[in-house]
């Protein structure tokens, strides 16, 4: 990955710019120590963009500077930027190797919830990278189901450990209530969901597959052929993940990383009208970084 070590190394950087409190009306917002640089920017940048999301944050990873903030601690629901954490749990519990039998369960979690699902069938055996693709591209909530029923081991204890990762990494309003994102009592915060964003691709197997356009598993034995297909149409602009989500108590969700001018920027939009729109949404502040970086001297 072009700026997996980037990522890693700056997650810290990102968690100390979450850490500043916001306004809740959207205007970019810097940090208070960046120097007198990052003032100067903040000074003479333009108007910012039009965002429909309902929160929304951007942060400058490389320095810490937060670039924009809308309602970014307001807690709700995230949809299926919930599995974002799934997997980050389960590469800190499961070998790549290891290899998860699908049940009847895990088919009949997502086809009763009307979740998107990976296509999995009872008596498969596919590996946990493999489940792991599944997870992220597709947005597999049959996967989803499998991984936490094998390493939690069971659903209830699965979210358990999500929710003390999320303590561990300092997501303050953030609770999980299930490892998928189907409705539920469970929230998040902008905010919070871009410092997960910035551990997680400092995994560098989540961040292989996060930037992967599609997956291809090839028939044996043990399981039938799949093809997954990344369902983050934001790859196309240079992005380098993450998550897409959706229900209609969440609305349109996404959590994205790229890369311009040899900083590394993560996004959070939440609550977004349609698909399309979350797309717009995120182009807009891209462009708008872009025209920010042309501006300086």
């Amino acid at each position: 990955m072009r700026n997996g070590v980037l990522i890693a190394l700056t997650a810290a950087a990102l968690v100390t710019a979450g850490a500043v409190a916001a306004p809740a009306d959207a205007r970019p917002v810097s940090a208070a120590h960046s120097g007198t640089a990052h003032a100067a920017r903040s000074s003479a940048r333009s108007a910012a963009p039009s965002v429909t999301a309902s929160e929304a944050y951007l942060v400058d990873v490389t320095t810490g500077t937060i670039q924009f903030a809308k309602r970014e601690t307001r807690r709700v629901p995230v949809a299926s930027l919930t599995k974002v954490m799934t997997a980050y749990v389960v590469r800190r519990r499961a070998r790549l190797d290891d290899v998860v039998t699908i049940t009847k369960a895990d088919v009949k979690h997502a086809l009763a919830g009307g979740a998107s699902a990976a296509g999995l069938r009872a008596g498969e055996r596919l590996t946990v990278r493999d489940l792991l693709y599944a997870l992220m591209l597709p947005s597999g909530a049959d996967a989803a189901h499998a991984l936490a029923e094998r390493y939690g081991p069971g659903t209830a204890k699965f979210v358990a450990q999500m929710n003390d990762t999320a303590k561990r990494l300092g997501l303050r309003d953030t609770r999980y209530a299930n490892p998928d994102g189907l409705p539920s009592k469970g929230y998040s915060t902008a905010r919070d969901q871009a410092t997960l964003a910035v551990a997680a691709l400092g995994d560098p197997v989540i961040a292989t597959v996060a930037r992967s356009p599609k997956r291809a598993v090839t028939k044996s034995r043990l399981h039938r052929a799949h093809v997954w297909r990344n369902t983050n149409d934001l790859l196309k602009d240079g992005a380098v993940g993450l998550k897409t989500g959706y229900t209609r108590q969440a609305g349109y969700c996404l959590s994205f990383a790229v890369t311009r001018d040899d900083r590394t920027y993560v996004g959070v939009l939440l609550g977004e009208r349609s698909e399309r729109a979350r797309y717009t949404t995120a182009r807009r502040l891209l462009d708008w970084i872009d025209e920010e970086g042309l501006a300086l001297p």
